[in-house]
């Protein structure tokens, strides 16, 4: 890598030349322009109120491919390879994004009129009866807040596992700052209607954060490469949050708490969306080795939520009444990814990939045994919590 500076009258440029390309990146003023020589790809990261530009992504990747197939088998990619290769379609997905996304502001979503002084400003502290919330919804509040909170070890992660350059960079940070804005609006609901105890909820923020959230190293060992690790696992960690926002909203008895998870659950999709896009990429460039790191991550798989205060009781009660259980987590984010990726039509996969893929069909089908026990365990639990209420009723009105 060769890289020039040159400064002008405002801002200081670099030209890089990689293995893939020579561009112009911005070093110091305001934004980040990268500008791709030849027919790969222009990429402007916007500075306020502007969208980044786009051009088509020519498939440059097939010869790749092709140079590293040897018979039946495909040498694996790098990291450095893979973040190469991916981030002319990083930037398009960014802009497909951008163009995308709507923007909001968590003050719009606050029942500010509701709310009043705790006791340090002369007001009253909270208690459990102030709150209009059920004790399911105060559980799954709770957990997707701190889940929330727990932005800066994921910023930490995507960080390390991409790269603050280029594209990625200017995604890792519009991402994060996105992200951001579900934690302020989650919390100042809660403060502000008095949903649940504001003490309490801080306690658990600084035990959980303090901890942070990495993947360990049996499962960085699995999943393989930090790229994959970054844009596999995060496919369908967005798409689990998105349902537990969406069914939490669900549950609160409040329109403005449901128009709020609405809102957060809309942003998750397009986060989704970004990660799938880069996914689908992955598996064009590198099949077998995608396939490996994708059937490896839901294997594997683990809420970001792991760790925090409460996470298993609460966890129990929202799997119990539908917030987030095995049947949702099999059906609506284990499966729609790979059906939009086609894993098990695609006909690239080397005999490597055709076991890995055996090996994940086998997975799913006991994913989809676990649904079905939890699901008969589940109903007869509710029936004899319905039988033990009606005789209750029975012997009050006696």
């Amino acid at each position: 890598m060769v890289r020039i500076a040159l400064i002008g009258s405002i801002q200081v440029f670099e030209i890089v030349t990689t293995p893939t390309g020579t561009y112009t990146q911005m070093i110091s003023g305001v934004g980040l322009v990268l500008t791709w020589v030849g027919a790969v790809q222009t990429h402007v990261a916007p500075t306020s109120g502007q969208r980044a530009a786009t051009t088509p992504f020519h498939a440059f990747t097939r010869n790749l491919k092709n140079a590293r197939r040897t018979g039946s088998t495909m040498r694996d990619l790098t990291d450095a390879e893979y973040l190469a290769e991916l981030e002319p379609i990083a930037a398009d997905a960014l802009n497909q994004h951008l163009s995308r996304t709507v923007h909001w502001y968590p003050h719009d979503y606050i029942p500010w009129d509701q709310g009043s002084n705790y006791a340090a400003m002369g007001g009253k502290d909270w208690d459990p009866e102030q709150s209009q919330l059920s004790e399911l919804a105060k559980a799954a509040m709770i957990t997707n807040l701190l889940t929330e909170d727990n932005l800066p070890s994921y910023h930490r992660e995507a960080m390390t596992h991409l790269t603050l350059d280029s594209a990625w960079g200017t995604w890792v940070n519009r991402w994060t700052a996105e992200e951001n804005r579900h934690g302020i609006a989650i919390r100042d609901y809660l403060v502000v209607a008095r949903g649940v105890d504001p003490v309490t909820l801080e306690r658990a923020r600084m035990e959980h954060v303090t901890n942070g959230f990495a993947p360990t190293t049996e499962e960085e060992e699995a999943i393989g490469t930090s790229v994959l690790m970054a844009i596999v696992y995060p496919t369908f960690q967005e798409l689990a949050t998105r349902v537990s926002h969406r069914n939490t909203g669900k549950v609160c008895d409040d329109t403005l708490a449901l128009r709020l998870l609405q809102r957060v659950a809309a942003d998750e999709n397009l986060h989704m969306i970004f990660y799938r896009q880069m996914s689908a990429a992955a598996l064009d460039l590198a099949p077998d080795q995608t396939l490996h790191s994708i059937a490896s991550v839901i294997e594997n798989f683990r809420m970001p939520g792991t760790g925090m205060p409460n996470f298993r009781r609460y966890g129990v009660m929202m799997a119990k009444h539908g917030i987030y259980d095995p049947r949702q987590h099999l059906e609506e984010v284990v499966l729609p990814p790979l059906r939009q990726w086609k894993i098990f039509e695609r006909t690239d996969f080397t005999a490597r990939g055709e076991q890995r893929r055996e090996e994940l069909a086998a997975y799913l089908e006991k994913m989809e045994q676990q649904a079905v026990k939890f699901e008969e365990q589940r109903d007869r639990l509710l029936a004899r919590e319905a039988a033990r209420q009606e005789e209750l009723q029975s012997s009050s009105v006696g």
